[in-house]
């Protein structure tokens, strides 16, 4: 059974800035994952209509993420 969680917004009403500097998506194709000059990596649902909503913000770097790489398994 798959679980679905949503996506909560901790920043008010304002979202943090997030200027794209990578993208990839994955070989699912269900999922884009961004990277940001803020240091910023977002997680996006990607539906079969091709409809793209937030699912997780991360924080962390201290730097621009300039680039996206998938681990193997």
């Amino acid at each position: 059974m798959k679980v679905s969680v949503q996506a909560v917004a901790v920043w008010g009403k304002i979202a943090p800035s997030h200027s794209i500097t990578a993208i990839m998506i994955t070989d699912d194709q269900q999922t884009i994952v961004t990277g940001s000059e803020e240091g910023q990596i977002c997680l996006w649902d990607l539906s079969s209509e091709l409809k793209i909503s937030s699912k997780e913000i991360l924080f962390g770097h201290t730097a621009s993420v300039t680039c996206l790489a998938k681990a193997r398994e």
